[in-house]
Order: structure tokens, then sequence, then C-alpha cells
């Protein structure tokens, strides 16, 4: 029929049908179809008649057409090879291998979002803390989040620390999480009771990088009880997400550690502690009351000084507190009478020429907490007389209150 239109110029219907002898019902449904592949062209007049579409520009159509494809499957090479690839390593209840090899971060991600998109019950995570942002960079967490929408429960087990914080905080928006006091040497998918992967290697064990990930796939049975049995000793005794993000941010106890050696380090964090404030606060100055940390910098002396002496009566302790004195060059400590408790310190370490104000802070809270530390109850320790301090040395008088 395009052939005879071609041939004998723009024709109606009936004279196409007669012209190629074509029964006239088969007539029109070729005609629709040739108008529909833009080979006829219908000239709207009546009679209607239809005008074939010249051989020259058919033929410019399909190479036009053909290049476009060709173009198509050259920009798409290698995603149509992965994903061949992936069809090739996917597995079905018919394999009788059940097992797969899968290498590379970005093979396991494909491989992993397919399986997620399947999932209908439930999946279990189990992950180090430092492969919750792979799973973030992978996109499996978004996939996680679909699944969770569609009514499968998605459980996570990893190391919440804070480091991760944020990462942990993500996955519970969408997951049930929890934080795991043992470390987490296996890291394991678990889709329903279909299958199971397990990475083999990657940057936290046999790999140099995160590219460098091989990861076994398998829907036997064992495996994948395997895999739900270690999910689920991690799991029962782990703590909610929630308590371990409140036991993070809301520490029972900020401490500075200071280590001999290591000095400006707690220091270099006070300095940060203090510029995050005032730019919290738009403050520019602020003073530290500097009796407030020699106090407490004496309390936690006194208390360690008390661990290494005897001493069950206040004469006693003085006694050893006098030879820790001299064995540890603070000076030169004696007791002047018994009652009250009256001490004189020489020579102290504390009584630097250049902040002799720090020894008349800090000796009589160090006192205080050793008495208090090795006899158990209050004890009130006046300061000395700076005026007296050339000719007598520090006095310190110790009540118990």
């Amino acid at each position: 029929m395009y052939l005879a239109a071609c041939r004998a110029g723009p024709q109606t219907a009936s004279e196409l049908a007669r012209l190629s002898a074509v029964n006239r019902v088969e007539a029109y449904r070729f005609i629709k179809q040739l108008s529909s592949e833009g080979l006829l062209m219908p000239n709207g007049g009546r009679p209607q008649r239809f005008a074939a579409l010249s051989p020259d520009d058919l033929l410019n159509r399909w190479i036009h057409r053909a290049s476009d494809r060709l173009r198509t499957l050259e920009a798409g090479r290698e995603k149509i090879l992965a994903d061949w690839e992936e069809g090739r390593i996917d597995l079905d209840g018919r394999d009788p291998r059940k097992f797969a090899v899968l290498e590379g971060r970005e093979t396991i991600d494909r491989f992993l979002l397919k399986r997620i998109g399947t999932a209908e019950r439930r999946i279990l995570l189990s992950s180090s803390g430092l492969s919750l942002s792979g799973f973030i960079d992978g996109g499996l967490d978004r996939a996680l989040r679909e699944a969770s929408k569609r009514g499968v429960r998605v459980r996570v087990i990893t190391e919440i620390y804070p480091p991760n914080l944020s990462d942990a905080k993500h996955f519970a928006g969408f997951a049930e999480l929890r934080h795991s006091s043992n470390p987490i040497t296996n890291r394991a998918v678990v889709v329903d009771r279909a299958g199971a992967l397990v990475y083999v290697s990657g940057e936290e064990g046999l790999g140099r990088s995160g590219e460098e990930q091989v990861a076994l796939w398998s829907s036997a049975p064992m495996f994948v009880q395997l895999a739900r049995d270690y999910h689920r000793r991690l799991w029962t005794p782990a703590v909610r997400s929630e308590a371990r993000f409140v036991e993070i941010e809301n520490p029972p106890a900020a401490v500075l550690p200071v280590v001999a050696g290591k000095e400006a380090i707690p220091f270099q964090r006070l300095k940060e502690i203090a510029k995050l404030g005032m730019r919290a606060s738009g403050v520019k100055e602020f003073n530290l009351h500097l009796p407030e940390l020699i106090e407490a910098i004496a309390k936690q002396l006194g208390r360690e000084i008390a661990e290494q002496i005897d001493g069950r009566t206040p004469e006693e302790v003085t006694r050893a507190l006098q030879g820790y004195y001299e064995t540890h060059t603070m000076g030169h400590l004696a007791m002047v009478r018994e009652k009250p408790l009256t001490l004189q310190v020489r020579g102290c370490f504390a009584c630097t020429s250049d902040s002799p104000e720090i020894g008349r802070v800090m000796c009589p809270a160090l006192l205080r907490s050793v008495l208090e530390t090795r006899l158990g109850h209050r004890w009130e320790v006046s300061k000395p007389d700076p005026t007296k301090h050339a000719s007598r040395g520090c006095l310190f008088t110790a009540t118990a209150a």
C-alpha cells in the first residue's frame, strides 16, 4: 500500500485498496497503522486522500533513528554491562550454588539496593560504627527508609560514639537502632529469610580502602540462620539508641584529664570550649574565677595523695603527710601543735615567686581534701597570714567541722 501511494500519488482509502489488491477492511487497518508511523499523510480534504512519505525521506528517518539508538547504546554502555553483570550474579531458589561473591563497593551497593527493594517483612543490619557513613554514601539509607515506609521492620545494631553520633541519629529516624557494648566484627544484612549478605573485607578488614570490598551473598538456609543468630546475640544485650544519645550528650561528669608531658592538650580543649561559648552567645570577653579552678585542682590532688598515705587519726595522717612532702619535694611540713591541729609548711611547692597567692588558695584546699578523705568527715582549714609568710612560713589550723 505504501509503494502504491508512492507510484500513484495521493489516493483515497478505497483506491489504495484497489491498487494494492488488499481487502477494503484490511486496507483501513493498514492505512491507520501506516499513518501513525508517518509513512502515509492525510491531506484533510473530502474525500480524504493519503500521500506517501518519499522513499528518500523514509531512508533518512531510518538512518537518524539508527544513529540515535547507536549513540544511546554507546552512552549507556557501562550501565548496560553493569546491569547484565548484576543479573548474572543474581540468584534465585533454582540456583544450585546458592552463593555469589560480589566485588567492589558499587556492585555490592547496587545488589543490596535491589534486595532491600524487594523486602517484605524484616531487614536486620549489623554494622560497626565506622561503616554507617558507607551505607549513607551508597544510598542504602534511603532504600531502608523506603522499606520502613512500606511496613518492613528495619533493625540496626551498631556502635554509637561521639564521632558517628549524627549518622546514628539519621538511622534512628526510620529504624529500630541499638548500641552494642560488644565490638561488631561482622558487617551483615539479612533480608527477610530469603538471603543474607556478609562483608568479607573492606576498609575495616582486609581492604586498604572502601573500594576494596568483597561481600558474600547466600540464600542457603544455614547461612541465613547464622547471620540472624549473630544479629540476635548483639541485639539482646544492646542499649536502646535513645538512652545512648542521652549518655553521650549528657555525660554524668565532664573531665579534662591532665597527663604529665601532655599538659597543653586539656588547656587547648578549654580554649575551644571558651571560644564555642563566646561564638554562641556573642560575648567578646569573660573572666574565669581562678580561685575556683585552683580549689578544684587542689581537691583532686588531695584525694590522690590521701590514697597513697596511711593514718586513722589526725596525728597519724599528719606524720604520713610529712613524709610524703619530703619524698615528693613539695616542701617541709611539720605539726606545730596537736589541738587545735596546726601545721607549718616551709619551701612550699605552690608558693612560687611569680604567684605566691596560688599557694594560699591551693594548700588549705589540698590539706582539707587529704584529711576528709583519710578521716571520713568534714574539716575546716584556715588560710595562712601572708604578712608572716617570710618569717614563719605558712601556718594552717585544721579543725573538725
